[in-house]
């Protein structure tokens, strides 16, 4: 049995089966119809969000499955063993999503887990993102081998963009001040092949940006934290240090590159109104993707057909 917590265990034949699985499944959705027939996927939220589990829930019930939704604060998890309510899990169900605030918290579970568990994003990782990501550049492009800058928070997005872009061959450039609080140190960083932009002019990114296929932005702070008063101050600190690279006009002017955004989106600050605007039909596709990515991954870790 195997789970997708990160992309460690996983080679780059695995990882591109996946993703062409997912262009196939966008392409072809009637012939995936009835792929999970009578399967079963349990989403547990403690964090927030839209994207995971519309994408999850839509996409196991195009292919014939159900899902069961529960919160976190609803649950057992908070008020008794987690290893026994896990184990409790996987005697109901076919495989599990989990979208938790903590890496260690996701890979106990996993660890304990009798069915597939898939990590739907904690504070170190996000796999299924940086997957559908990918996903975007190949249906575009045509191929991985392209330039792709990252300008933002060194978070769980960027680690699994790291992650995935040096198993598929994607050059990475990152621009990456502001370090969240995650599970790995500065060595998995220095084991990833990227060029790291934190020390570069701000002439210096701007010309580079020229030469982008892609550029990536995410938000500077986390969603948990952005609208939280006890947070302000440090909301203000990383709002100040990185307004100068916010995608506008002016930082992408003479760059041919497509604006990737991993949603949601905050206008005025990571990016534009105007970036937004004219690079909203590729941002959305990026974020429909996600959708179709996931199927591919449960289909993979279910050994469907």
């Amino acid at each position: 049995m195997k789970n997708l917590l990160n992309f460690e265990d996983y080679s780059p034949n695995e990882l591109e089966a996946i993703i062409e699985s997912g262009i196939d499944l966008k392409k072809n959705p009637a012939k995936y119809a009835s792929a999970l027939s009578g399967k079963k996927l349990y989403l547990l939220f403690e964090k927030t969000s839209t994207r995971t589990f519309l994408s999850f829930a839509a996409g196991i019930t195009e292919m014939g499955g159900c899902y069961f939704n529960q919160k976190w604060e609803d649950s057992n998890f908070s008020l008794a063993d987690p290893i026994s309510e896990i184990q409790y899990v996987g005697r109901n169900v076919d495989i599990i999503m989990a979208r938790l605030k903590q890496n260690d918290k996701v890979r106990e579970l996993a660890k304990y887990s009798s069915v597939p568990f898939i990590n739907g994003c904690d504070n170190t990782f996000h796999p299924c993102q940086a997957l559908g990501d990918i996903m975007t550049v190949k249906e575009i492009f045509g191929r991985f081998d392209i330039n792709l800058m990252y300008i933002g928070a060194k978070n769980n997005v960027f680690n699994s963009l790291l992650e995935i872009s040096g198993k598929l061959g994607v050059k990475l450039y990152g621009y990456t001040p502001l370090v969240n609080a995650m599970a790995v140190g500065e060595d998995f960083y220095a084991s990833k092949p990227y060029t790291d932009l934190t020390n570069k002019s701000f002439d210096e990114v701007k010309t580079l940006i020229k030469k982008m296929d892609v550029v990536y932005t995410d938000a500077w702070v986390d969603m948990e934290f952005f609208n939280n008063p006890a947070y302000a101050g440090a909301k203000q600190q990383a709002v100040d240090k990185m307004l100068p690279y916010q995608l506008n006009e002016s930082l992408l002017e003479e760059s041919r590159a497509l604006v990737f955004h991993d949603m949601p989106i905050h206008e005025g600050y990571e990016i534009s109104r105007g970036v937004i605007d004219a690079n909203i039909a590729t941002i959305l596709n990026q974020a429909e993707n996600r959708r179709h990515i996931e199927k591919a991954i449960m289909l993979y870790l279910l050994g469907a057909k």
